[in-house]
């Protein structure tokens, strides 16, 4: 079995962030989302990994390179434009040929990852086999509606959907799936839709299961989505010091500080992660918050939050909820007159208070 990793959209909700780094690539827990990704398919036993890749493909082979860390096969496979799932899919049957695969979505976490999925997809030889899960705004995904426990359609994102079913990032496919892709036509958003691929394997009387996840699923598509990622992985934080923390300095509940980092006069209450090579100097760090490496945080207090690379932030008296992006400086002046002085991208959104 193989699997297929798609990465080759923009990320358009989460800009200005992506407009210079790859979505599939920002830190939940200081690890790269792609990788959560990787590694359940890596524990589910498949080795053969194919990547589709689009306008960000050099960041994510630079960060994936030969899979070699995770001692998997690496194929990278270039999609010119985001022409949809059902594209994605089949401009890989070269690389896929007649072997059964796993599709993932590159932003998405499953907490509990997919072994037993894979083992269950295996056992029951279906043609398809999607996972849902229940959502409260089932609007935003493709949504699923079921007769007993048989699928009878599927629609992409409905204006008034009849379910509350949804599609989870990760399908699993055998050689089928490419009649299907080969004969659909593209939807209203000029796309290929994965959704009509499947609802023509259900017209056509393939076997298409459906399995309902209890656990923890997310499509880390939008800020609040990778906040909540972030939390519920660190959750599970195994806390650790390999950095050097003064005798001015607390540390509670699990928080876990990289080598090379350094915490002055400062209170850390976790769960909380700081990477390497920061810097923490008569700060406060509040829980959910990952810091990432090469950071500056002085006189400034940060909660639930995810602060980027070489990022350094001074004199700023509360960040919450937010994500601050690579050598990104947020600092109060102290020239007069007093007032706000910004300096942001497209697409941004900043609060005051």
């Amino acid at each position: 079995m193989k699997a297929l990793i798609l990465s080759g959209g923009r990320g358009t909700r989460l800009r200005p962030i992506t407009h210079t780094s790859a979505k599939q690539l920002l830190p939940v827990a200081n690890k790269p989302i792609l990788f959560y990704g990787i590694e359940a398919i890596k524990e589910a036993g498949i080795k053969d990994v194919g990547i589709v890749v689009g306008e960000t493909k050099n960041e994510i082979k630079n960060a994936v390179g030969t899979g070699k860390k995770w001692e998997i096969n690496v194929t990278y496979i270039d999609q010119e434009a985001p022409l949809g799932l059902a594209h994605a899919v089949k401009i890989s049957q070269e690389f896929i040929r007649d072997d059964s695969f796993v599709m993932y979505l590159g932003d998405n976490l499953i907490k509990d990852g997919i072994t037993s999925l894979v083992k269950e997809f295996k056992k029951t030889r279906p043609n398809a086999q999607i996972l849902l899960s229940r959502v409260p705004h089932p609007e935003q995904f493709g949504v699923v509606e079921l007769k007993g426990k048989k699928v009878v359609r599927l629609i992409e994102k409905p204006k008034k959907p009849r379910s509350e079913l949804a599609l989870v990032g990760v399908y699993m496919f055998d050689k089928s799936i490419f009649e299907a892709v080969n004969k659909i036509q593209p939807s209203w958003r000029s796309e290929l839709e994965i959704t009509d691929a499947i609802q023509y394997l259900i017209d056509h009387k393939f076997t298409v299961r459906p399995h309902i996840i209890t656990g923890w699923w997310k499509d880390t598509g939008k800020l609040e989505d990778i906040l909540e990622a972030n939390r519920i992985i660190l959750e599970d934080l195994k806390p650790c010091v390999n950095g050097k923390v003064d005798k001015a300095s607390r540390l509670f509940g699990k928080v876990r500080i990289e080598k090379g980092t350094e915490i002055r006069n400062s209170v850390i209450r976790g769960p909380v992660i700081i990477g390497e090579d920061t810097k923490i100097v008569n700060s406060y760090i509040g829980p959910f918050t990952s810091v990432y490496f090469g950071v500056t945080i002085e006189n400034s207090e940060v909660e639930h939050s995810i602060i980027l690379e070489n990022s350094k932030i001074r004199d700023i008296k509360r960040i919450e909820d937010s994500l601050v992006g690579q050598n990104v400086e947020i600092l109060k002046s102290k020239e007069k007159p007093s007032a706000y002085r910004i300096m942001v991208g497209d697409s941004s959104r900043v609060e005051v208070t």
